[in-house]
Protein backbone atom coordinates (compact mmCIF):
# COMPACT_ATOMS: atom_id res chain seq x y z
CA UNK A 1 0.00 0.00 0.00
CA UNK A 2 1.34 3.43 -0.96
CA UNK A 3 0.66 5.65 2.06
CA UNK A 4 1.24 8.86 0.13
CA UNK A 5 3.95 10.10 2.48
CA UNK A 6 6.54 10.80 -0.19
CA UNK A 7 7.57 14.44 0.11
CA UNK A 8 5.65 15.08 3.31
CA UNK A 9 7.37 16.71 6.29
CA UNK A 10 6.97 15.16 9.74
CA UNK A 11 8.03 16.23 13.22
CA UNK A 12 8.27 13.35 15.71
CA UNK A 13 8.64 13.93 19.44
CA UNK A 14 10.52 11.61 21.77
CA UNK A 15 12.31 10.24 18.73
CA UNK A 16 15.75 9.35 20.07
CA UNK A 17 14.56 5.91 21.24
CA UNK A 18 11.59 3.64 21.74
CA UNK A 19 8.28 4.23 20.03
CA UNK A 20 9.17 7.70 18.80
CA UNK A 21 12.25 6.45 17.01
CA UNK A 22 10.32 3.54 15.50
CA UNK A 23 7.72 5.95 14.10
CA UNK A 24 10.43 8.22 12.71
CA UNK A 25 12.08 5.25 11.01
CA UNK A 26 8.78 4.15 9.48
CA UNK A 27 7.95 7.61 8.14
CA UNK A 28 11.43 8.03 6.69
CA UNK A 29 11.14 4.62 5.02
CA UNK A 30 7.88 5.79 3.44
CA UNK A 31 9.65 8.78 1.91
CA UNK A 32 8.80 11.56 4.37
CA UNK A 33 11.32 14.18 5.42
CA UNK A 34 11.61 13.85 9.18
CA UNK A 35 12.64 16.08 12.06
CA UNK A 36 13.37 14.38 15.37
CA UNK A 37 12.88 15.98 18.77
CA UNK A 38 14.11 14.67 22.13
CA UNK A 39 15.76 15.84 25.34
CA UNK A 40 19.05 13.95 25.06
CA UNK A 41 21.19 15.69 22.40
CA UNK A 42 23.73 12.92 21.85
CA UNK A 43 21.30 10.06 21.31
CA UNK A 44 19.06 12.36 19.28
CA UNK A 45 21.85 13.33 16.92
CA UNK A 46 22.82 9.67 16.50
CA UNK A 47 19.24 8.77 15.60
CA UNK A 48 18.95 11.70 13.22
CA UNK A 49 22.22 10.80 11.49
CA UNK A 50 21.02 7.22 10.97
CA UNK A 51 17.86 8.49 9.26
CA UNK A 52 19.35 11.53 7.49
CA UNK A 53 16.89 13.56 9.54
CA UNK A 54 16.87 16.96 11.22
CA UNK A 55 17.75 16.90 14.95
CA UNK A 56 15.93 19.39 17.18
CA UNK A 57 16.98 18.93 20.83
CA UNK A 58 14.29 20.16 23.22
CA UNK A 59 12.52 19.38 26.46
CA UNK A 60 8.87 19.55 25.44
CA UNK A 61 7.83 19.89 29.08
CA UNK A 62 9.35 23.39 29.07
CA UNK A 63 6.93 26.08 27.96
CA UNK A 64 7.81 27.50 24.55
CA UNK A 65 9.95 24.57 23.41
CA UNK A 66 7.15 22.92 21.46
CA UNK A 67 6.48 26.06 19.46
CA UNK A 68 10.19 26.56 18.87
CA UNK A 69 10.73 23.11 17.37
CA UNK A 70 7.58 23.30 15.23
CA UNK A 71 8.66 26.64 13.77
CA UNK A 72 12.24 25.43 13.29
CA UNK A 73 11.02 22.36 11.42
CA UNK A 74 8.70 24.39 9.18
CA UNK A 75 11.42 26.93 8.46
CA UNK A 76 14.00 24.25 7.61
CA UNK A 77 11.76 22.29 5.22
CA UNK A 78 9.49 25.10 4.07
CA UNK A 79 6.37 23.31 5.31
CA UNK A 80 4.99 21.04 8.01
CA UNK A 81 2.47 18.28 7.32
CA UNK A 82 2.65 15.86 10.23
CA UNK A 83 3.21 16.16 13.97
CA UNK A 84 3.55 13.11 16.18
CA UNK A 85 3.05 14.44 19.71
CA UNK A 86 5.06 12.02 21.82
CA UNK A 87 6.87 13.15 24.95
CA UNK A 88 7.29 9.93 26.89
CA UNK A 89 5.58 8.77 30.04
CA UNK A 90 5.57 10.24 33.56
CA UNK A 91 7.07 8.33 36.50
CA UNK A 92 5.32 5.38 38.07
CA UNK A 93 3.82 5.75 41.53
CA UNK A 94 0.64 6.08 43.56
CA UNK A 95 -1.24 8.86 45.32
CA UNK A 96 1.20 9.33 48.20
CA UNK A 97 4.24 9.24 45.90
CA UNK A 98 3.73 12.61 44.26
CA UNK A 99 3.68 16.21 45.40
CA UNK A 100 2.55 19.39 43.63
CA UNK A 101 5.77 19.72 41.61
CA UNK A 102 5.46 16.15 40.33
CA UNK A 103 1.94 16.88 39.12
CA UNK A 104 3.04 20.12 37.49
CA UNK A 105 5.89 18.43 35.67
CA UNK A 106 3.74 15.51 34.53
CA UNK A 107 1.01 17.84 33.29
CA UNK A 108 3.56 19.85 31.34
CA UNK A 109 5.10 16.70 29.86
CA UNK A 110 1.95 14.79 28.94
CA UNK A 111 -0.78 17.37 28.33
CA UNK A 112 0.70 20.83 27.86
CA UNK A 113 3.37 19.64 25.43
CA UNK A 114 0.69 18.15 23.17
CA UNK A 115 -1.40 21.31 23.30
CA UNK A 116 1.60 23.48 22.48
CA UNK A 117 2.78 21.32 19.57
CA UNK A 118 -0.72 21.30 18.08
CA UNK A 119 -1.26 25.01 18.63
CA UNK A 120 1.99 25.81 16.85
CA UNK A 121 1.45 23.31 14.03
CA UNK A 122 -2.14 24.08 13.01
CA UNK A 123 -1.37 27.46 11.36
CA UNK A 124 1.38 25.85 9.23
CA UNK A 125 -0.97 23.02 8.26
CA UNK A 126 -3.81 25.36 7.40
CA UNK A 127 -1.56 27.23 5.00
CA UNK A 128 -0.72 23.96 3.28
CA UNK A 129 -4.31 22.70 3.30
CA UNK A 130 -3.17 19.39 4.78
CA UNK A 131 -2.26 18.19 8.23
CA UNK A 132 -1.99 15.16 10.46
CA UNK A 133 -1.66 15.43 14.23
CA UNK A 134 -1.16 12.16 16.07
CA UNK A 135 -1.18 12.13 19.86
CA UNK A 136 0.67 9.20 21.41
CA UNK A 137 -1.17 8.40 24.63
CA UNK A 138 -1.43 5.00 26.35
CA UNK A 139 -3.80 2.16 27.17
CA UNK A 140 -4.21 4.00 30.49
CA UNK A 141 -6.36 6.42 28.51
CA UNK A 142 -9.13 3.79 28.68
CA UNK A 143 -8.20 1.52 31.58
CA UNK A 144 -6.19 2.63 34.62
CA UNK A 145 -3.08 0.63 35.41
CA UNK A 146 -2.01 0.14 39.03
CA UNK A 147 0.86 2.37 40.19
CA UNK A 148 0.60 4.66 37.14
CA UNK A 149 -1.51 7.38 38.73
CA UNK A 150 -0.03 10.28 36.76
CA UNK A 151 -0.57 8.56 33.44
CA UNK A 152 -4.05 7.36 34.44
CA UNK A 153 -5.09 10.92 35.25
CA UNK A 154 -3.50 12.78 32.34
CA UNK A 155 -3.83 10.51 29.29
CA UNK A 156 -7.64 10.90 29.18
CA UNK A 157 -7.15 14.67 29.18
CA UNK A 158 -4.99 14.38 26.06
CA UNK A 159 -7.69 12.24 24.45
CA UNK A 160 -10.33 14.86 25.21
CA UNK A 161 -8.16 17.57 23.72
CA UNK A 162 -7.44 15.53 20.58
CA UNK A 163 -11.07 14.65 19.96
CA UNK A 164 -12.21 18.24 20.48
CA UNK A 165 -9.50 19.67 18.23
CA UNK A 166 -10.33 17.11 15.53
CA UNK A 167 -13.83 18.56 15.23
CA UNK A 168 -12.57 22.13 15.04
CA UNK A 169 -9.98 21.65 12.27
CA UNK A 170 -11.67 18.95 10.18
CA UNK A 171 -12.71 21.37 7.43
CA UNK A 172 -9.10 22.60 7.14
CA UNK A 173 -7.94 19.24 5.84
CA UNK A 174 -6.34 18.42 9.20
CA UNK A 175 -6.97 15.18 11.05
CA UNK A 176 -6.28 14.67 14.74
CA UNK A 177 -6.12 11.18 16.20
CA UNK A 178 -4.79 9.39 19.27
CA UNK A 179 -2.88 6.13 19.27
CA UNK A 180 -2.73 4.03 22.43
CA UNK A 181 0.35 1.84 22.77
CA UNK A 182 0.03 -1.17 24.99
CA UNK A 183 2.87 -3.15 26.51
CA UNK A 184 5.61 -2.84 23.89
CA UNK A 185 9.23 -3.95 24.02
CA UNK A 186 10.88 -0.60 24.80
CA UNK A 187 13.20 0.88 27.41
CA UNK A 188 10.11 2.22 29.18
CA UNK A 189 8.82 -1.31 29.78
CA UNK A 190 12.18 -2.26 31.29
CA UNK A 191 11.97 0.77 33.60
CA UNK A 192 8.47 -0.30 34.71
CA UNK A 193 9.62 -3.86 35.37
CA UNK A 194 7.21 -5.48 32.93
CA UNK A 195 7.70 -9.25 32.75
CA UNK A 196 6.08 -12.62 32.13
CA UNK A 197 3.09 -11.92 34.39
CA UNK A 198 2.08 -8.94 32.26
CA UNK A 199 2.64 -10.86 29.03
CA UNK A 200 0.25 -13.52 30.29
CA UNK A 201 -2.53 -10.88 30.50
CA UNK A 202 -2.16 -10.02 26.81
CA UNK A 203 -4.36 -12.17 24.56
CA UNK A 204 -1.55 -12.43 22.00
CA UNK A 205 0.75 -13.71 24.77
CA UNK A 206 3.65 -11.37 24.06
CA UNK A 207 4.80 -7.78 24.14
CA UNK A 208 4.35 -5.71 21.01
CA UNK A 209 7.30 -4.67 18.90
CA UNK A 210 7.98 -0.97 18.22
CA UNK A 211 7.77 -1.56 14.45
CA UNK A 212 4.20 -2.87 14.87
CA UNK A 213 3.20 0.30 16.66
CA UNK A 214 5.01 2.42 14.07
CA UNK A 215 3.14 0.80 11.19
CA UNK A 216 -0.22 1.77 12.72
CA UNK A 217 1.03 5.29 13.42
CA UNK A 218 2.23 5.71 9.83
CA UNK A 219 -1.19 4.77 8.52
CA UNK A 220 -2.95 7.31 10.74
CA UNK A 221 -0.74 10.17 9.49
CA UNK A 222 -0.98 9.10 5.85
CA UNK A 223 -3.14 10.23 2.95
CA UNK A 224 -4.88 6.84 3.13
CA UNK A 225 -6.36 7.82 6.52
CA UNK A 226 -7.91 11.02 5.17
CA UNK A 227 -11.38 10.19 6.57
CA UNK A 228 -10.16 9.09 10.00
CA UNK A 229 -10.24 11.83 12.63
CA UNK A 230 -11.15 12.01 16.30
CA UNK A 231 -10.26 8.33 16.61
CA UNK A 232 -8.31 6.55 19.34
CA UNK A 233 -6.60 3.39 18.11
CA UNK A 234 -5.22 0.85 20.61
CA UNK A 235 -2.13 -1.09 19.53
CA UNK A 236 -2.10 -3.47 22.46
CA UNK A 237 -2.41 -7.10 21.37
CA UNK A 238 -6.00 -7.18 22.67
CA UNK A 239 -5.16 -6.15 26.25
CA UNK A 240 -7.97 -3.60 26.55
CA UNK A 241 -11.41 -4.98 27.35
CA UNK A 242 -14.68 -3.38 26.36
CA UNK A 243 -16.47 -2.46 23.16
CA UNK A 244 -15.12 1.11 22.89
Amino acid sequence: MNLGLEGRVALVGGASRGLGRAVAEELAAEGASVALCAREPESLRAAAAALDALALPADLAVEGEGRRVVDACAEHFGRLDIVVANAGGPPAGGFETFGPEDWRRATALVLQSTIELASAAVPHMRRGGYGRILCVTSITQRRPVDNLLLSNALRPAVAGFAHSLAREVATDGITVNAILPGYTRTERMVELGVGAETEAEIPMGRLGEPREFAAAAAFLVSERASYVTGAALPVDGGWLRGMI
